[in-house]
């Protein structure tokens, strides 16, 4: 009779032990989708630079939708700031007036891949340093998945250097370029003019290539917001300089469509010339105009410190 008690004794214990337990890991699953490990990967890469960093995470915590769409354009306070680096004076409203003509042409709606689990998406991020020349890194770059080149960047003859492979094209109306069928135009528009040019490009453009039968495709324009400029000039540059250069907002762009970056071509080249690697150098004293240079170059070389991204210096 005793070891039959014992017996149910020892059953009733051993239930009420999983049930606390399955209770336990329940509430430790639900948890966990509310609120995941802060070391918990958000991508398939050895390495994510998203994972979770308090100096990264900060910084991005401020961040708006990085282009422009008829859903996400901007208040009236960041036009006003995108104004003033220009000499266009034109208002608000006309502003408007002109996104919505935007629209009529190009996607309401930009599609890229965001991070998952799942993938690993790396990504080279190309500037035109003159610190290019002689690097040999031309096959490295095409290795990546996602290679974004900026401004007139030419590969026809540097292939060596700088690789032949082109995902993401960064331009505005000075820098422009044709592109293949098959590549991204990023356009960054720095005035409202650059957006009326580009209205006015792609509507003749289309008329000119329909007689010869090529097709533009418009489907692969992607515009930076002027809200995104003006958060990498408050929040990252701290204000310094007039506005951020076309290659450091490239880069903080560039940690939204990748996982893994890798950079090259940025910064002076070893005698201290901004030079281009496409350009017999005329100016010896090349400097930054009115982007703040050697800060932006400090927040790479932080970056690469902080392992965030790897920085080739070509030289």
């Amino acid at each position: 009779m005793l070891q039959r008690k014992l017996l149910i004794f020892f059953v009733l214990l051993c239930a009420t032990a999983i049930g606390v337990f399955s209770r336990a890991s329940w509430i430790l699953d639900v948890y966990q989708d509310f609120f995941p490990p802060q070391n918990e990967s958000v991508c398939a890469c050895n390495k994510c630079l998203m994972d979770y960093d308090p100096w990264l995470s900060e910084l991005m915590k401020e961040s708006p939708e990085p282009f422009l769409s008829p859903t996400n354009n901007i208040s009236e306070d960041t036009f006003n700031w995108w104004k003033h680096i220009q000499t266009d004076r034109r208002s608000f409203a006309f502003y408007n007036e002109t996104v919505n003509k935007v629209f009529q042409i190009f996607p309401t709606k930009v599609n890229f891949t965001r991070s998952s689990p799942d993938l690993c998406r790396t990504c080279a991020v190309v500037g035109n340093s003159g610190n290019l020349n002689g690097s040999r890194y031309g096959p490295l770059i095409d290795f990546h998945d996602i290679v974004i080149r900026i401004n007139l960047g030419p590969t026809k003859g540097f292939e060596r250097d700088v690789g032949n492979k082109t995902t993401y094209h960064v331009m505005y109306p000075r820098s422009f370029k044709k592109l293949d069928n098959t590549t991204h135009l990023v356009f960054f528009p720095f005035k409202i003019s650059d957006l009326l040019w580009l209205i006015r490009s792609f509507t003749q453009r289309q008329k000119e290539t329909a007689k010869s039968g090529v097709k533009t495709n418009t489907n692969l324009v992607m515009i930076l917001s002027p809200a995104f400029m003006k958060y990498v000039h408050y929040v990252w540059l701290e204000k310094h300089g007039r506005y951020p250069s076309t290659g450091f907002l490239t880069l903080v762009l560039s940690l939204y469509l990748c996982d893994e970056v890798n950079v090259f071509g940025f910064g002076a080249d070893k005698k201290g010339n901004w030079n281009h690697y496409y350009e017999e150098i005329k100016n010896k004293r090349l400097r930054t105009g009115h982007h703040p240079g050697k800060l932006e170059y400090q927040y790479i070389e932080k970056l690469h410190k902080q392992r965030k991204i790897h920085f080739f210096r070509g030289w």
